[in-house]
């Protein structure tokens, strides 16, 4: 092993083009909306796709996803009905993203499988689905080591082995199964390291299991230009009473407020219902159903906002979040940099409000060191309500009992919306199918009536169970 080589900045706003990539595999990207390779997909695909291994430091948002995926796919022999990738995430929702985007990348390709496997889920279904086959599989540490010693995972064809968002697995106490599973694959792999910090670990994991490794870093900044950046100083006793004052003053549509604990969530969302406000928790002790129903009615606006910690919230892609509001200052300003770039993505503005105490002042002070720039200071007394009216989500979210196990697929639901019930295609919001179950999101003044009307009818010809899913 040797240590680490630094690769050369490559130049962002390249043509995937250039790349050597198929022309299926082009004429997808294109129809993805794929025009040009971000900071990080310029900087590591050109050496992904020659084999190297990579240790890459990028922040979420940055387009790494593809990055990785284009790489493993291209890596990927569709006709040969074997794992030959394994991508390991922290969480499950995160792993739900990554599987997402894989899956569109390869409709370039014939018949390609991927398959997630994550705690909070019965490991029979699982198993049943691996002894079908799968080409690529994405997963958390410990499901994944569990499937490794029951021996339903075989990974002797493995090419291509990714970590991603290394740095949370470690702070997860992940170190262990990642080496373990590591040492299962193949030594003549390509392996692929996405980490937003570069920890101690982080190199103990190179030295441990990655040949000669390249790495390359984009700027963990986010454009100053399109997040605008509030600070406002409050007593501690203060702080749950000054995010409703916040919210009432910019009233924006969709938030996600971070707390450094869980209690602190807890009692946040409680303060917020107390004024009417629609608000949802997630930490880490919820059960898997919970957490997919508190994500998805937040992805769907039909919930105002989302109280998260920062190990709970990673991997989160929510596109349209319009503010992020620290509710307490992270000690670690790269922490602040992740939770700021939820907002302000793909060209659209963002807004971020801090709450700060006099005993957290050390910790924005590291804050301006590493952006680089003083914080922008305003009196919480000098918010006032835009207005009296509630701060409501303008969706509400449907459950619909019965997923992919049943058939159902989105265009099932929206055909019974709008085809058989007449409502209005511009009604309709997101639309996720899961294993078991599916959510609709629909404008809240058809949402009760919909859901009597969709209990009285039928989806592909089957009558179903669906319920309105209330805070």
């Amino acid at each position: 092993m040797t240590s680490p080589s630094l690769a050369p900045r490559a130049p962002a706003g390249t043509d995937f083009s250039a790349l050597p990539l198929s022309p299926a595999m082009l004429a997808n990207l294109q129809q993805l909306g794929y025009l040009e390779m971000t900071p990080i997909q310029a900087a590591s695909l050109p050496l992904a796709l020659l084999g190297k291994d990579i240790i890459a430091q990028a922040k979420t948002g940055s387009g790494k996803t593809a990055a990785f995926a284009l790489t493993l796919l291209a890596n990927l022999n569709p006709r040969r009905f074997a794992v030959q990738a394994l991508v390991l995430c922290p969480t499950r929702e995160l792993a739900d993203q990554v599987t997402t985007e894989i899956r569109r990348l390869a409709r370039a390709e014939d018949n390609i499988k991927v398959v997630t496997l994550c705690g909070g889920v019965p490991l029979r279904g699982q198993l049943a689905t691996l002894e079908h086959g799968a080409h690529i599989v994405v997963g958390t540490p410990g499901r994944l080591m569990d499937h490794l010693e029951r021996g339903s995972l075989p990974l002797d064809a493995l090419n291509t082995l990714v970590l991603d968002e290394a740095d949370r697995m470690l702070d997860m106490g992940f170190y262990d199964d990642m080496v373990k599973v590591a040492k299962q694959c193949p030594k003549e792999r390509q392996t692929l390291l996405f980490s937003a910090t570069y920890p101690e670990g982080i190199a103990q994991l190179s030295r441990q299991f990655m040949r000669e490794p390249i790495t390359v870093t984009v700027e963990a900044q986010h454009s100053g230009n399109l997040i605008e950046q509030r600070w406002f100083e409050v007593k501690d006793s203060e702080r749950l009473h000054a995010v409703g004052q916040l919210l009432a003053h910019f009233r924006p549509a969709s938030t996600l407020a971070f707390c450094n604990t869980k209690a602190q969530c807890r009692d946040l969302v409680g303060v917020l219902k107390a004024q009417g406000i629609s608000a949802l928790a997630l930490f880490g002790e919820l059960e898997q159903r919970e957490r997919d129903q508190v994500l998805v009615r937040f992805a769907n606006r039909s919930c105002s906002v989302l109280v998260a910690t920062d190990v709970a919230a990673r991997g989160l892609d929510i596109a349209q979040l319009e503010a992020v509001i620290n509710v307490d200052v992270t000690p670690d300003p790269e922490v602040h940099i992740h939770r700021i770039g939820r907002t302000g993505r793909a060209g659209e503005s963002g807004l971020v409000l801090n709450l700060a105490s006099l005993d957290e002042m050390g910790s924005v002070g590291k804050i301006e060191v590493l952006q680089g720039r003083p914080s922008e200071w305003q009196a919480i007394t000098s918010l006032t309500p835009a207005s009296h009216a509630p701060l409501v989500p303008p969706m509400v979210t449907l459950h619909i009992q019965g997923g992919r196990k049943e058939k159902i697929r989105p265009g099932d639901v929206l055909g019974a919306l709008t085809a058989d019930l007449g409502y209005a295609r511009e009604q309709v919001g997101k639309i996720n199918v899961n294993e078991w179950s599916t959510y609709v999101a629909l404008d809240r003044d058809i949402a009760e009536q919909a859901a009597r009307r969709l209990n009285d009818g039928r989806i592909k010809g089957k009558s179903v169970k669906v319920r309105v899913l209330n805070d």
